[in-house]
This record gives structure tokens, C-alpha cells and sequence, in this order.
């Protein structure tokens, strides 16, 4: 089968986690013998930011370390229907402008091809106005990646068709690395984003890690002048953007990971963990969460990872995993059992040929499950 995927970006994953899960799903349907086509816009954010923070190296790193992915870089002159010739799927990713969404919408009626639409954030529940921009009456359906999501779009009635269709580990680069000398105790590997976890990043990670005096590292960007300093007085290394490529290297160095879910997931869209955590339980370091609510029971906590319900407890929950080496085993091999039974790429690649077999006569859904019988899942 063809497909054509447009999104935000591939080739940056600069405050991009999407990429992530799209350079593993891109991964899984090229291993399966599928044409697949790529279109990212030339000035899409990220690559604009990571360029102009890191020049053009980073591009050449991703070249050379997913030799098999490519994606055509497009501006307004883009011809989408040389673009969508052959196409059998095309999937719309929900950082794309409402203007090509809906001219994407156009090209869908009459065509063979099916069309859906990948939401992968919380605008539909913090910024529904915007959301509300997006045309999918001519779409097949929405790739929702959490169930209150889903229950959003049906209650919003913004397409008629929605299917939950989480996030999940690359475990081809997410995977336990050789383990040589500790760099440090704790890292953090996240944005600071627009204030959305602000005091939650204070309570579950600054707060601990000052009180606990350990050796701790964070990654990320978007960090305004008030957070660096607040990571430097209490003791933290500052280090800037990690290419995604290079965070089980980082992992692999330290003795434990927390994890400070955003606001507006804990509050309105229970059961989103976002990638970080499939991606730190891939790669087998002991995982700290702040509170969220896993309504979806995608996990198991308190033996995947454990649970803190306030910053006293992610304290002792740091020194525990820290100081308790069998503690440290029996979390990290937990996690990586569950990953590999539920929440690889490849799982989802499966479930998507099962969403478009529901979509197709019988006949045709004969042809399109065919795939899945050599599904290394």
C-alpha cells in the first residue's frame, strides 16, 4: 500500500515530540514492504527553531542515523495532486494549517484513497476554537491519541468516525543501552513549554532534587532565564535540546527518570501520558511519575513505575530507587515487559490496519489485514 503523511515535521523533533512516534510508525510500515511519503511545510516551527539554535548539523545527524526516512519539503506552491497520486492512505497530522486540512478534505471526495486526521494534543479541550477551524467533513475519521479526546470530537460532532490511537515506544532506537560509567543520579529529559507545569516542575523535580542533594541533569527547550536559574540554584545541569536519537545513550547513564505530565492532562484528558514515558520504560531506567490518572489502564502503577502524590513523596520515591538497587531491576524490567507486550510502534501500525479494515467491504478488508500476518509485534 501507498501512504502519504503530512506533517508538522520528521526530520525535527525540536518541542516536536510527535516526531517521535512518526519517525516509529514511518519505521514499522516501510519493515512491512509499504510505500511511504512524507510532507513536512519549509517553515514549520521546529525546523526553523532548530536551525537557527543549532545550524543544519542536526539535520545531517538525522540523515545518517534513519537512513530510511526521507520527507518532502514543501511551500505554498506545494501540487497535491502529484502529491496524493497512488495515495491509499493519507494521514493529516493536526499541526498542519486548517487550509490544507481542508483542501486535503477536497481531494478525498471521489478518490479512493482513505483519509484521516491525527490529533495528537490538548487544544481540543484547552483551545477548541481553534480546533474547531479544521474541516473533516469529507474525512474518514480521527486518529485520537487518548479516549477523552475521542469522547471530545463525538461531543464537539467534528467527525463522525474516531478511534483512540496512542502514542508508543520506537523500541528500534528506544531500547536498554550498555551501562558504563553513572554521569549522574537524575535526568529529566522535557520542554518547559508555555506554563502549563510551572509549579508542578517545581514540586516534582526542582524541589526533590535541591532536598535530596543528588546529581541531576535536564534536557529540553523553551526554558525562560526565571527556570535556569531555578534549576541552578538547586544544583541542576542545564543542558539544552538532546536530538530524541540520543536520550537512551542519556538514560543509560542514570539511575532514575521522573516524569512531570502537563496540566492540562491531569485536569481535563485523563489517561494521555505523552511518549516520554513509553519511550523512558523502552529503555529500562526507573521511572518517578507525578500524579495522572491512567483511566485507560495502559500501565500498571507501582510496578511499571511509582506514583507520587506530592513532592515529599517523589522525594522519597528518588532516594528509594536510588539507594535500592533491586528496586531500581525489578521497575525497570517491568516496564520493559510492557512496553513489548502492548506498546511498541509496531502495535500501533497493527491497530491502524484494523482501523482501515474497518472502513473497507469485506473483501477488501481481506487484502489490507494481509500486512498484519507478518507483523513482528
Amino acid at each position: 500500500m501507498k501512504f502519504v503523511l503530512f506533517y508538522h515535521s520528521l526530520v525535527s523533533d525540536w518541542n516536536h515530540g510527535n516526531a517521535h512516534f512518526l519517525r516509529g510508525v514511518v519505521t514499522e510500515l516501510l519493515a512491512r514492504g509499504h510505500a511511504v511519503d512524507v510532507y513536512e511545510p519549509v517553515d514549520s516551527w521546529s525546523r526553523e527553531n532548530l536551525v537557527r539554535e543549532h545550524g543544519t548539523e542536526p539535520l545531517r545527524e538525522f540523515a545518517t542515523q534513519f537512513p530510511q526516512l526521507h520527507s518532502h519539503v514543501y511551500d505554498e506552491h506545494l501540487d497535491l495532486g502529484a502529491a496524493l497520486d497512488g495515495a491509499e492512505v493519507v494521514i493529516a497530522h493536526e499541526w498542519n494549517a486548517p487550509e490544507l486540512i481542508a483542501a486535503l478534505g477536497r481531494e478525498r471526495r471521489g478518490a479512493h484513497f482513505r483519509l484521516l486526521f491525527h490529533d495528537t494534543h490538548h487544544r481540543s479541550v484547552t483551545a477548541a476554537q481553534e480546533m474547531a477551524r479544521y474541516d473533516l467533513r469529507d474525512y474518514d475519521g480521527v486518529l485520537a491519541f487518548g479516549e477523552a479526546i475521542r469522547q471530545r470530537y463525538l461531543a464537539k460532532a467534528w467527525c463522525a468516525r474516531v478511534w483512540t490511537w496512542h502514542e508508543a515506544a520506537d523500541v528500534h532506537v528506544f531500547r536498554p543501552q550498555p551501562q558504563g560509567d553513572v554521569e549522574g543520579d537524575l535526568v529529566w529529559v522535557g520542554n518547559w513549554g508555555d506554563g502549563e507545569r510551572t509549579r508542578e516542575l517545581h514540586e516534582f523535580l526542582i524541589d526533590p532534587v535541591r532536598a535530596l542533594r543528588i546529581k541531576a541533569s535536564v534536557y529540553g527547550v523553551r526554558y525562560p532565564a526565571a527556570a535556569c536559574n531555578a534549576l541552578a540554584r538547586a544544583g541542576i545541569d542545564y543542558r539544552g535540546w538532546l536530538p530524541n536519537w540520543r536520550v537512551p545513550h542519556v538514560f543509560a547513564g542514570h539511575r532514575v527518570t521522573p516524569h512531570v505530565p502537563r496540566a492540562p492532562y491531569v485536569r481535563a484528558l485523563p489517561g494521555i501520558p505523552t511518549i516520554r514515558v513509553f519511550e523512558a520504560l523502552a529503555c529500562g531506567i526507573p521511572l518517578v511519575s507525578a500524579p495522572w490518572t491512567d483511566a485507560e489502564r495502559l500501565f500498571t502503577p507501582g510496578a511499571d513505575y511509582l506514583v507520587a502524590r506530592n513532592g515529599a513523596q517523589m522525594q522519597r520515591h528518588l532516594r528509594a530507587v536510588i539507594e535500592d538497587a533491586a528496586l531500581a531491576l525489578e521497575l525497570a524490567a517491568h516496564g520493559i515487559r510492557t512496553i513489548h507486550a502492548r506498546h511498541t510502534c509496531a502495535h500501533r501500525v497493527k491497530q491502524l490496519f484494523g482501523i482501515l479494515a474497518e472502513l473497507e467491504t469485506p473483501r477488501s478488508r481481506m487484502n489490507l489485514q494481509k500486512p498484519m500476518e507478518i507483523a513482528h509485534v
